[in-house]
C-alpha cells in the first residue's frame, strides 16, 4: 500500500475505464491513430457571467511526465484484466501528442473548448481524469476568489482556507488558484514555497489563551514581531478587552521602540458593528494607520453586506467558502471526443443526447474572441480549424440560439484564443508565473469584459457564435 508521504505517480490518477478502453484499443491494433478531445464546461459556477481558466501549468507538468513504474504495471497485472502484451506496452508508455489551450487566466465561457488534446488514441484516453480534475478544481477556485475580490471593492483578500480544504493538494493548488483569481496571498506555507506566493499570518486564539492575560499575550507578540504586529482582539471581549489592550501595547511597547501597530483582526461577532467601533477607538488613540482585518466564514455575499453597512474593514481573510467554493462546489468540465484521424484527415464526431445542452460541437475547432473597435469583447466564435476568418469585411456568423437570423460582425477583429503548449509530448513555450497570470486576469476584466457580465445578479450572457461551416456540419451530423 502506498502511503501519503510516499512518492506518488500522478499518471495513476485515472478512472479504471480509461485503462479498460486503452486495453481494448490496444487489442484492436489502434495505438497510433490520432484523435481530438476537447475540454469544456456547460455552466458558470454561481450562475455567474464568466469563469477563469486555471490549472494549465499542473496539466502540462502531468502530461510531460506520464509514465508507469514497475509497481504500477504490477498493480494492473494484479487486477486480472489485462494481457502481458498490453502490460509490456505500459512499461514504455509516454505522451507523444499535442496540447492546445487558452493561456492560463483567460476569461472563459460555457461550451468553449478551453483545452484540446490531439494525440494517439490510447494516450488521449488515459489523460482524461487527471486533466479534468486539475482544470475543474483550479478554475473553480480562481472563479470563486474573483467574485470575492470584486465584492471587497479594492480591499485586499487573502486565502485562509487550508484547514477547510478537501485534503492537502486542494489546499495548496487552491491557494495558487486563489491568487490567479485576485487574492493577494495565502496563509498556506507550502503554496508560498512552491509558487512564490506572498504568505501572511499572525496568531491564533490559543496564543492569547496560553498566557495569563490578554495584555501579556499581546506584549509578547509585539516584542517578538515589532515590525509586523497584528493582534487578534476577539478572544475574550473585542471592545472592552481586546482593542483596549491592543492600544495599550501600541503605546507602551511599540511606540517606545519607534514602531507602529500594524493591525487588529476580528474573527467573530457582528463584524460590521465591531469594526466601526474599533475604528473609532483606534482613531481616538492616534492609531488611524492601524488596519482592521476581518475573517470568519466570509464570502462575496457577506462581504458585500458588510460594506453596504459601512463596515470599517481594510482587508479580508477568507477561508472555507473560498477554498471549497461552497455556494457552487462543482465546475462541471467534461472531456469529449471531437474528431478521429482517417487517412491523414480529422473526421468530425458528435455526441447526441436527449438533453440538448449535452449535444457536443464536432470537429477539430478554433475559438476566436471578437473585439469591437473599442477593444471590448462582444462575443466568442467557434470555427472549424483552418477556416479563414476575415474581419476586413462583414463576417457572417450563426447565433445557435437564433440560427434563422442574418448576423454579421462588422468593424471587429478576431483573436484566436487557443495556443499550442505541448508538441510531440514536449513543452514548446515558457509558462508565466502565478502573479503574472493574476495580472492578466485583472487586465481582461478591466479593459475587455463587459461590466454587465461581471454583475453578481442576472449577468449578461456572453455570446458564443459559430461559423456557417461549423454550424452546417453540426446540423448535417444531427440530421443523420
Amino acid at each position: 500500500m502506498i502511503m501519503q508521504q510516499d512518492k506518488r505517480n500522478i499518471t495513476m490518477v485515472m478512472d479504471l475505464y480509461e485503462m479498460t478502453m486503452a486495453n481494448g484499443y490496444f487489442c484492436d491494433g489502434d495505438t497510433e491513430r490520432r484523435v481530438v478531445f476537447d475540454v469544456f464546461y456547460r455552466k458558470n459556477p454561481d450562475n455567474a457571467g464568466f469563469a477563469i481558466s486555471a490549472g494549465l501549468e499542473q496539466i502540462i507538468e502531468y502530461v510531460e511526465n506520464l509514465h508507469f513504474d514497475k509497481d504500477d504495471v504490477q498493480y494492473f497485472r494484479s487486477l486480472g484484466l489485462f494481457g502481458e502484451d498490453f502490460l509490456s506496452y505500459l512499461e514504455n508508455f509516454k505522451f507523444h501528442g499535442d496540447l492546445y489551450a487558452f493561456p492560463e487566466g483567460t476569461i472563459m465561457y460555457p461550451g468553449e473548448p478551453v483545452i484540446t488534446v490531439v494525440a494517439p488514441l490510447i494516450e488521449a484516453q488515459i489523460v482524461e481524469t487527471a486533466i479534468l480534475l486539475m482544470f475543474n478544481h483550479e478554475s473553480l477556485i480562481a472563479t470563486k476568489t474573483q467574485r470575492i475580490v470584486r465584492a471587497a471593492q479594492g480591499r485586499a483578500v487573502s486565502d485562509f482556507g487550508a484547514r477547510r480544504a478537501h485534503n492537502v493538494d486542494a489546499a495548496v493548488y487552491g491557494a495558487r488558484a486563489a491568487v490567479i483569481g485576485g487574492a493577494v496571498g495565502t496563509a498556506t506555507v507550502l503554496a508560498g514555497q512552491m509558487f512564490d506566493i506572498p504568505v501572511s499570518g499572525t496568531m491564533a486564539h490559543s496564543w492569547v489563551m496560553f498566557f495569563p492575560d490578554e495584555y501579556t499575550a499581546f506584549e509578547k507578540y509585539a516584542r517578538t514581531y515589532p515590525d509586523a504586529t497584528v493582534l487578534l482582539v476577539d478572544t475574550y471581549d473585542v471592545l472592552r478587552s481586546g482593542v483596549p489592550n491592543a492600544i495599550k501595547v501600541a503605546k507602551e511597547v511599540l511606540e517606545p521602540m519607534g514602531k507602529r501597530l500594524r493591525g487588529v483582526r476580528l474573527d467573530s461577532g457582528d463584524l460590521a458593528y465591531l469594526s466601526k467601533e474599533t475604528r473609532k477607538m483606534l482613531d481616538s488613540a492616534g492609531l488611524s494607520d492601524c488596519k482592521i482585518i476581518a475573517s470568519n466564514s466570509l464570502d462575496e455575499t457577506t462581504i458585500s453586506s458588510l460594506l453596504a453597512q459601512g463596515a470599517a474593514i481594510d482587508s479580508f481573510g477568507v477561508g472555507e467558502k473560498l477554498i471549497t467554493s461552497s455556494t457552487s462546489p462543482v465546475m462541471g468540465g467534461v472531456y469529449k471526443l471531437a474528431a478521429v484521424e482517417q487517412d491523414g484527415e480529422f473526421i468530425p464526431k458528435i455526441k447526441i443526447s436527449e438533453n440538448v445542452e449535452k449535444i457536443t460541437n464536432p470537429a477539430f475547432k478554433e475559438v476566436y474572441r471578437i473585439y469591437n473597435a473599442d477593444g471590448v469583447a462582444v462575443a466568442d466564435l467557434l470555427t472549424v480549424r483552418g477556416e479563414d476568418v476575415d474581419m476586413t469585411k462583414p463576417y457572417r456568423y450563426i447565433d445557435p440560439q437564433k440560427p434563422w437570423k442574418e448576423r454579421y460582425f462588422e468593424g471587429c477583429r478576431a483573436v484566436p484564443l487557443k495556443v499550442k503548449y505541448i508538441e510531440g509530448g514536449k513543452l514548446i513555450r515558457k509558462l508565466p508565473g502565478v502573479r503574472e497570470i493574476a495580472a492578466f486576469v485583472k487586465e481582461q476584466l478591466k479593459n475587455e469584459i463587459w461590466d454587465e457580465e461581471q454583475r453578481f445578479e442576472n449577468p449578461h450572457t456572453h455570446y458564443l457564435d459559430m461559423s456557417p461551416t461549423l454550424y452546417d456540419m453540426k446540423m448535417k451530423m444531427l440530421g443523420k
